[in-house]
């Protein structure tokens, strides 16, 4: 702020040094803090830039050397610094694009003080008269060159102060140009601005691509996140269904033990009222934590306290898939028998979401749903046959795989999941009904 209070202007000569100070800090710390490039140069660019730095070294070196009399040797100097630094430009940019500034503006000045008035014609230029040693089209060229690749590797602002200071350094080497050569300023302002301007864009496309694949793996990775957290809330809920179940049973039959028994002892009835307080307790604790879950999502079709469903109601499951069209074949092998009811209801929940995935992905397939009970566990696998036509897009990331794998996981089963070399797709989960306590898988 000014000291009446309106805003603060700043004066011209603080602009040019605030402008001084960045140009330095970019470009010749830049240069200085450069490292080199560590990802790998493809072939396919490296070799034709070669190939033109190569071909304008000669072009140079006849120019320096007898266009403007300097002599093989000092013309090869000036000519092989451009070359080197149009190739080296694709590792370190900073420092080839010094390199080239440096070569062509004492390429210029030495050529004034050597061999003053000699030089070669060029097309955009008076037909009669001389080009400027330094900035010739050969020079032009490679520095344009270098001045793109550099636009392709840093940011906007440091691309724009090494386009001004290459035309000024443009300027700079025409303080000693005798009278009867002429300059190629005006071209090479064209040609810079063009390959600077275009540097500058092709690296905005390419941020901009970038930033998108990152946004949309962000996505992706949220939305797996989301679909992992909606699923141990379902998980959980369906936990409490059945834990809280258990737990009013033995409630209950603490409550009405002491009833059977005539003349119970005290130390009974006492320890049967501590079992069943416990109960209570344990039951109310569950309900409080888990609750908040069931509360978090409104309930839609009105079953979300319905009794979970059991290995018993799979029939049902399969006869509501049938009459979608899909023919679904059930077999069961050794001894059926009542599971507990968190491998009951993680059975059929597995079932339920691989015969969901094979009517979403296989219309018109034949599904094979096997149940096989064994003595530590259940086995469950669903093979659906190719699809009869092409499945209908489906939008959105949904629990199928993500809850089967949740599910075993937390029984302490495995799963597997894989195409079969017929064009199906089959779904394999191991259920076991005895899980190591935790100090034993530890």
């Amino acid at each position: 702020m000014s000291d009446d209070g309106g805003p603060s202007v700043r004066r011209p000569g603080a602009v040019l040094r605030a402008a001084a100070r960045s140009v330095r800090e970019d470009l010749v710390g830049g240069a200085l803090r450069e490292q080199p490039r560590t990802r790998r140069v493809s072939r396919w660019l490296l070799v034709p830039l070669t190939a033109v730095a190569f071909g304008l070294f000669f072009l140079n070196v006849n120019q320096y050397a007898f266009s403007y009399g300097l002599g093989v040797p000092l013309g090869g100097v000036f000519a092989g610094v451009q070359s080197i630094a149009l190739v080296g430009a694709l590792w370190r940019p900073l420092r080839a694009w010094w390199a080239s500034i440096l070569a062509m503006l004492l390429g210029a000045w030495t050529a004034t003080a050597l061999a003053p008035g000699r030089g070669i014609v060029f097309a955009f230029t008076d037909p009669g008269r001389f080009v400027q040693a330094g900035w010739t089209p050969a020079t032009i060229s490679l520095h344009a060159a270098v001045l793109f690749l550099l636009a392709l590797q840093v940011r906007a602002r440091v691309a724009i102060e090494a386009f001004g200071l290459s035309l000024f350094a443009g300027f700079l080497a025409e303080l000693y140009k005798p009278q009867q050569q002429v300059s190629a300023i005006g071209f090479a302002v064209i040609l810079f601005a063009t390959v600077t301007l275009l540097g500058v864009s092709v690296r905005a496309g390419r941020e901009a691509r970038s930033k998108l694949v990152e946004q949309e793996e962000l996505t992706a990775e949220e939305r797996a996140r989301r679909t992992l957290l909606e699923e141990r809330n379902r998980i959980a809920r369906e936990l409490h269904d059945v834990v809280a179940h258990h737990m009013s049973v033995i409630s209950i039959q603490a409550q009405v033990a002491p009833h059977l028994v005539e003349n119970p002892p005290e130390e009974l009835v006492e320890n049967l009222a501590e079992i069943r307080a416990n109960a209570v307790e344990a039951l109310t604790e569950l309900r409080r934590v888990l609750g908040v879950l069931r509360s978090e999502e409104p309930v839609a079709d009105g079953t979300s306290d319905a009794p979970q469903p059991t290995l018993d109601r799979l029939g049902e499951l399969l006869e509501n898939v049938r009459a979608t069209g899909l023919k679904v074949e059930l077999v069961t092998a050794g001894e059926q028998r009542t599971l507990p009811p968190g491998v009951e209801l993680s059975g059929y929940r597995v079932v339920q979401e691989a015969l969901s995935n094979a009517m979403r992905h296989a219309p018109g397939a034949a599904v094979h749903v096997q149940l096989d009970y064994r003595a530590a566990g259940l086995g469950v696998r669903v093979t659906n046959s190719a699809p009869a036509r092409p499945p209908a897009p489906s939008p959105g990331a949904g629990h199928g795989l993500l809850g089967m794998r949740e599910r075993t996981a937390m029984l302490g089963g495995e799963l597997a999941a894989g195409p079969t070399p017929d064009g199906g797709f089959e779904v394999f989960a191991v259920l076991p009904t005895d899980v190591p306590a935790v100090e034993d898988r530890a």
